[in-house]
């Protein structure tokens, strides 16, 4: 029985070998394809964008725990005394020297036809709600001195009584009460009796809070 020559031999062996490492080989590249496919189908992961800090200046502001300030109290005006015989007008009126304290004049001879004016006269924000007047009389008749606003005819806002103080120098203050009376106004000081006779005196008139 012939037997093969090594040579022959090897030759099948080297050839066998080879076969099989292209075989591998062939199997390996097939693996690497599929492993390089599947990578390219991954998707990239997506980074989330980066917070934006928020601005200082869009912040809500933070509710405020102070309490508001009280709005300031309006002041009462400290009303000057007017002098009867410095009215803007003097209807019907005379001046004449007084004998009154403090000396100076008065205003006389006044019947029902007669008045005072007193043009623009602040009363202010805290209302007046009295007016003192300084008179004096000697007439055998009653009658009212009267305060009217803006208009010699529009109804009185306060009045006193006229009194008999024993003679046309004998000086008295008599207060009236007056509704309460704010802002700036024309003052008609007016008189009222039963006649028209002459019946009082006035120095001066003051209106107080």
């Amino acid at each position: 029985m012939d037997q093969r020559s090594p040579t022959v031999y090897r030759t099948r062996s080297w050839t066998n070998r080879r076969r099989a490492l292209t075989g591998l080989g062939g199997v390996g590249l097939v693996l690497l394809g599929y492993l390089i496919g599947r990578w390219q189908d991954t998707p990239a992961a997506i980074s989330a964008p980066p917070a934006v800090a928020a601005s200082s200046s869009a912040a809500a502001p933070a509710p405020s725990t102070e309490a508001p300030s009280p709005s300031p109290s309006p002041k009462p005006v400290d009303y000057p005394v007017l002098q009867a015989e410095s009215a803007t007008e003097l209807a019907g009126i005379e001046a004449e020297d007084t004998q009154d304290e403090g000396g100076g004049k008065n205003v006389g001879w006044i019947t029902r036809h007669d008045h005072l004016r007193f043009d623009n006269f602040d009363f202010g924000e805290v209302p007046a709600v009295k007016a003192k007047v300084r008179m004096s009389s000697q007439a055998g008749v009653s009658g009212r001195v009267q305060f009217r606003l803006d208009s010699r005819d529009a109804p009185p806002v306060g009045e006193v009584t006229v009194i008999n103080t024993g003679g046309w120098q004998n000086w008295q203050t008599v207060a009236a009460v007056l509704e309460p009376v704010t802002g700036v106004h024309t003052v008609f000081v007016t008189f009222t009796t039963t006649d028209d006779s002459e019946f009082v005196n006035l120095n001066w008139l003051q209106f107080e809070h």
